[in-house]
């Protein structure tokens, strides 16, 4: 009988614990803090992706949850291919429960093909692998050649790119257009 009361005592604290640990966090205080963050993700045992920061604070105890990264990000991807890409921000937000990613100021992407996009916020919607801003940017290309706009939306690869208001400089190899028409003939 004893051993039932301490038993039933012992679990009924650690419910109260809890109620405790969350009643003693003041409003929208994080959860936890880390700082000089090095976080690895890996997958069957290889590195896919590695995030730095400064400072990480973890709001996950609230009811609309995040992590943010005041003091900014650097992260690096590696695809299946073992290619690096790069995202840097000044400030980053994750928001737990859409998925969605907000980057903001000088945000520089860099992918393992030398595009190079910039631009002062970008969302990164890592449940549909999509990227996209509503704030102007800037991409360069491997040739010299670039692109600015006022807006895109982009699969996270860049096979599919929806851009609006674009001003740029094309490169267009000449040699190349003279040597398809002739083979055309």
């Amino acid at each position: 009988m004893v051993a039932i009361v301490i038993a039933i005592t012992f679990f009924s604290c650690e419910g109260n614990y809890k109620n405790v640990k969350k009643l003693s966090l003041k409003d929208h205080e994080p959860l936890g803090i880390g700082k000089e963050v090095n976080l690895k993700y890996t997958d069957s045992g290889k590195v896919v992706t590695n995030l730095k920061t400064p400072l990480f604070l973890d709001y996950s105890n609230l009811e609309f949850p995040y992590k943010e990264f005041p003091d900014g990000v650097q992260v690096w991807f590696w695809d299946k291919e073992n290619q690096k890409s790069t995202v840097t921000s000044d400030y980053a937000i994750q928001y737990e429960d859409t998925g969605i990613v907000d980057l903001r100021e000088n945000v520089v992407l860099v992918t393992h093909d030398s595009l190079i996009l910039r631009a002062n916020q970008l969302y990164w919607d890592q449940k549909n692998q999509w990227v996209f801003t509503n704030q102007p940017y800037q991409i360069e290309f491997k040739d010299g050649s670039y692109n600015d706009g006022a807006w895109f939306d982009s699969s996270q690869d860049f096979t599919t790119f929806l851009s609006r208001k674009n001003e740029g400089v094309q490169l267009i190899d000449t040699k190349k257009e003279e040597k398809d028409a002739q083979e055309n003939i």
